[in-house]
């Protein structure tokens, strides 16, 4: 299943937590960094434009066998190919996780917190949301299934509305490394850089003869492009003239350009990214450079009180949006595939005319999935957390990654939907709450987005 294939490596995340995780930091008085607008509204539209791109891009057919088939119209257009460079915004997500995620990590050790307490509330504001995702998906397929709904259908469906756990794991995984990869950073910025590179491409390199292999590039390539978000975090793009940052979009979209012109890479971003290889590391880059350069507009923007609002608003409940936006699609084109509702064929004029329709009616179901599973992203801030112990932390990251391994040798079934949600149920249960000290109260809501600690 195209949109499950990740894997973590578990002596990757091991060594993040034994080597740097275990001691609390030594930066006790460094004052948290207020909030970025910029970056908040940068997320949200990311967020816009991912789901706006689903929308869009998938289309299933029923055919006179009654059989059903899923087509990507988009990845058929030729005119597309140019276009997904500018719009493939997945590098921009893992950038801004790099700057928020190392902010976050200098506060806890600030506080005198240790990478586990990090891992703690990592995983439990990314993991609790997909665990009633998960849980919801496997209760509602085995009810279709029980009501008549062809079991191919039924798999079609699962396969397709698991397709944003791949983003949930990668990010996961690379957010987990960021007490190490912050410590390398802090001694080493650059070689650490370069040696994340050259190890993406020595995978691209073995990728032919061991096709499995490339999926450790969901790890190395997303820890990468994290890195830039460091980069930006500690001032060193800021400090940088606006021609250098020019040609550094310049620079990093020509080396784009020869790489795919000599056939190294296919063109097409949407191949590039599953699994993700030396492009991805590439657009990074531009777009790390081209957030700095946008970063005054986007302060202006977002200094806007309705643009604040609806970012925060939106923002607030970030994750479960992005998680159950392709599975009610998914659920809404499966229920029309059942009626007499018109179904033009996909790439037709028609066709094009009905996504605004789609997207009105995904947006009309997110709006009461929203209200009743945001919540679930709702928690006291890290300053008020409270630490497990480690051995309860170590045990939920390899119990979160068990289903997340199996999804990617062998695809997202319905068994693995159940077994998936027990195993994210396990994991929530063993991070505990994350309770507040009765001495210190939480602050007042703002209209800032709840989308880092």
């Amino acid at each position: 299943m195209d949109g499950t294939k990740t894997f973590a490596s578990s002596a990757f995340v091991r060594g993040a937590m034994e080597e740097s995780l275990r001691r609390p930091g030594s930066v006790a008085g460094t004052a948290a960094p207020e909030r970025d607008q910029a970056i908040d509204l940068a997320r949200f539209a990311c967020l816009t434009l991912v789901v706006v791109g689903h929308c869009m891009m998938t289309s299933p057919v029923l055919h006179p066998d009654g059989t059903v088939t899923t087509v990507n119209t988009l990845a058929e257009q030729d005119w597309f190919e140019p276009v997904i460079w500018i719009f493939m915004v997945m590098p921009l997500f893992f950038v801004a996780g790099g700057i928020t995620g190392l902010q976050s990590w200098r506060r806890t050790q600030a506080r005198g917190g240790n990478g586990y307490e990090f891992a703690q509330t990592r995983l439990l504001r990314l993991i609790r949301p997909a665990a009633a995702l998960l849980a919801v998906m496997f209760l509602g397929l085995w009810g279709a299934l029980l009501l008549g709904v062809a079991p191919q259908v039924v798999e079609l469906m699962a396969s397709g509305a698991g397709m944003p756990l791949w983003f949930l794991a990668a990010y996961l995984a690379a957010q987990l490394n960021i007490p190490l990869l912050a410590r390398l950073h802090r001694r080493a910025p650059w070689l650490t850089l370069c040696g994340l590179a050259s190890l993406i491409v020595a995978i691209d390199c073995l990728r032919g003869a061991m096709p499995l292999l490339a999926y450790v590039n969901m790890i190395f390539l997303w820890c990468a492009v994290q890195q830039l978000g460091f980069f930006v975090a500690d001032g060193y793009l800021a400090r940088r003239r606006i021609s250098w940052l020019v040609g550094l979009i310049a620079a990093s979209n020509l080396l784009l350009l020869v790489v795919t012109g000599l056939g190294l890479y296919r063109n097409n971003m949407l191949v590039n990214l599953n699994p993700p290889n030396l492009c991805l590391l590439l657009l990074g880059v531009s777009q790390a450079a081209t957030l700095q350069l946008s970063g005054p507009v986007l302060g202006r923007l977002a200094s806007m009180r309705w643009v604040r609002t609806v970012v925060a608003l939106v923002g607030r409940r970030a994750m479960t949006v992005y998680l159950w936006h392709l599975p009610l699609l998914a659920a809404m084109t499966g229920l029309l595939l059942l009626t007499d509702f018109p179904k033009p064929v996909s790439g037709t004029a028609e066709w094009w005319w009905s996504r605004p329709l789609v997207l009105l009616g995904v947006v009309a179901l997110l709006l009461p999935a929203v209200a009743l599973f945001g919540r679930l992203e709702e928690r006291p801030t890290a300053a008020h957390s409270r630490g497990r112990p480690s051995a309860a932390v170590v045990t939920a990251v390899v119990v979160v990654f068990i289903p997340v391994a199996d999804a990617a040798f062998n695809g997202l079934t319905l068994t693995l939907l159940g077994g998936g949600a027990a195993c994210f149920t396990l994991a929530v249960l063993l991070l505990g709450r994350v309770p507040v000290r009765a001495e210190e109260p939480l602050p007042a809501q703002s209209l800032s987005a709840n989308v880092e600690p």
